[in-house]
């Protein structure tokens, strides 16, 4: 059985309904930005990172599964990936991905 890798692991440390707007991303091997928004729905639970200056930087989608322990104390998250393959992440288009259905 493969574990769903838009939920949460729930040894995480993630509670529902926590803003995690703001938090820091530790990817495996340093810092790569902060979380720019965040989604608790169960079955498609994600964080958009904002990697950096709008200039060089973008924002990219990483699905929840991929967290692997939750700091709300030093308000970090960390993931089980790096951080080029945080940067080779999806990209978040905001209007893509919050339109609304009519």
């Amino acid at each position: 059985m493969s574990e769903n890798v838009w939920g949460y692991h729930q040894t995480s440390g993630h509670l529902a309904g926590a803003d995690l707007t703001g938090y820091k991303v530790e990817a495996s091997d340093g810092s790569i930005g902060k979380v720019d928004k965040h989604s608790d729905e169960v079955g498609s639970s994600y964080i958009v990172v904002d990697t950096g200056p709008r200039i060089f930087g973008k924002e990219v989608l990483l699905p929840a599964g991929t967290i692997e322990r939750i700091d709300a104390d030093e308000r970090k998250i960390h993931v089980g990936r790096t951080k080029d393959q945080i940067k080779n992440a999806p990209e978040f288009h905001r209007d893509e991905h919050l339109r609304a259905v009519p």
